[in-house]
């Protein structure tokens, strides 16, 4: 198959394996874009994004525009004289004149089955909500939110041990591999596509902080949901005796009480409907550390009421 010259834009860890397998596969990426480098830290340092590291590292031109509403920076696009445009977690609108650009179109990674779940947070949005399954969508992009017609998908089970972290890294996996066929599909001539079912869609919203506040009130299920849903980052927390506590492991359990109060010596908690044993801690400053460990250095005896969300 001849490879296709391409422009790849993406910015987090979850868009590395796809750029790689583009890489590797032998297509010419003729530029990456990624969003600029973010002050992060104490020191407010500007750090690129994993994407512009992974291309820098292998001599691999980098553009990181603020915007592409730019005339002049949809005219350096235009200028590549592209076959496809891949874009995997990128985080910048794409303006109608970048779309139509590609001689093939701008071809999207999501991670989610569509039409459930567009939007910016589907893997934690599918996790919350108890679906039994997710997957990746290859689409080709149109001006709506993640409402173009789709190339291809794939499916997985969300497991019951699974959490946004584990979940992420297995679908960015998946969606570089399906990456790959769907390209040799399109270069080959093969442009099937599918029309998403509008009737059928979800909005999976950026997840916004308060959200990770443990409600003791809700179900033990639906909390621990919230835990795997917010793992590793940013971590559903509850506060204890005036500190917060990160809730990154737990586990259903029988047991009734007012919600919050537990319930026995190892941290058990009483919620609406059942109780949680909660499993793996992580105080402010302090590294995450297993129940027993956590127990040891700060005691939570039997009876004690932890705060509501």
């Amino acid at each position: 198959m001849a490879p296709l010259k391409l422009a790849f834009m993406g910015t987090p860890d979850f868009a590395v394996p796809s750029l790689a397998a583009l890489a590797e596969a032998g297509h010419e990426v003729a530029a990456v874009y990624s969003q600029p480098p973010r002050a992060a830290g104490r020191g407010k340092k500007a750090w690129p994004s994993p994407v512009q590291r992974w291309a820098e590292a292998r001599g691999l031109p980098v553009r990181t525009p603020a915007s592409l509403c730019d005339e002049a920076e949809q005219a350096a696009f235009a200028d590549l004289a592209l076959d496809a445009a891949v874009v995997v977690a990128y985080g910048l609108i794409l303006p109608k004149p970048i779309l139509a650009s590609p001689r093939l179109g701008c071809v999207n990674v999501h991670a989610s089955l569509l039409p459930r779940w567009r939007g910016a947070a589907p893997i934690q949005r599918a996790i919350l909500a108890g679906d039994r399954e997710t997957g990746i969508t290859i689409m080709r992009m149109e001006e709506g939110l993640d409402t173009g017609p789709m190339l291809a998908a794939q499916a997985t089970p969300i497991e019951e041990e699974d959490t946004a972290g584990s979940l992420h890294d297995r679908l960015a996996e998946m969606g570089a591999a399906l990456l790959v066929a769907t390209l040799d599909r399109l270069a080959a001539g093969d442009t099937a596509q599918a029309a998403q079912d509008d009737a059928l869609a979800t909005y999976a919203a950026k997840i916004e902080k308060a959200e990770a506040r443990i409600d003791w009130g809700a179900s033990a299920e639906a909390i621990r949901r919230q835990v795997r849903a917010f793992a590793p980052v940013p971590g559903a927390f509850f506060d204890l005796a005036g500190y917060r506590v990160k809730l990154l492991a737990a586990a259903s359990e029988a047991g009734a009480g007012a919600p919050g109060t537990v319930l026995d010596d190892g941290l058990l908690v009483a919620c609406g409907e059942g109780a949680l044993r909660l499993l793996r801690l992580q105080r402010e400053g302090k590294a995450a550390m297993e129940v027993e460990a956590f127990l040891r250095g700060r005691p939570v005896p039997k009876g004690t009421m932890l705060a509501q969300g």
